[in-house]
């Protein structure tokens, strides 16, 4: 296909190459989604999902800690706050 698009083609021939293409295209969209679809059936039982089907969504949004990880305390402020709790005082009107 390359070869005769390359050569002055007449413009019936650049026609057929398009659709040619095109329905390459389709038939690929069509093998790569059902390969998905037979990979994520395969992954869910497993603890971790192939990084290709993965969300994509932005790196920081990937790095960025669980909800878990920032609920967590060091051992130092742990100990600062169990020590250094604050205080309930009770005013009598």
């Amino acid at each position: 296909m390359r070869v005769s698009k390359v050569s002055a083609a007449p413009q019936v021939k650049l026609a057929k190459i398009k659709i040619a293409r095109k329905a390459i295209a389709k038939v690929l969209t069509v093998i790569n989604e059902k390969r998905r679809d037979k990979q994520r059936e395969i992954s869910k039982k497993k603890k971790y999902t192939p990084l290709d089907l993965r969300m994509r969504k932005t790196r920081a949004y990937r790095k960025r800690m669980t909800k878990h990880e920032l609920k967590l305390r060091t051992p130092r402020v742990h100990k600062k706050l169990s020590n250094f709790r604050p205080r309930k005082y009770a005013l009598a009107a």
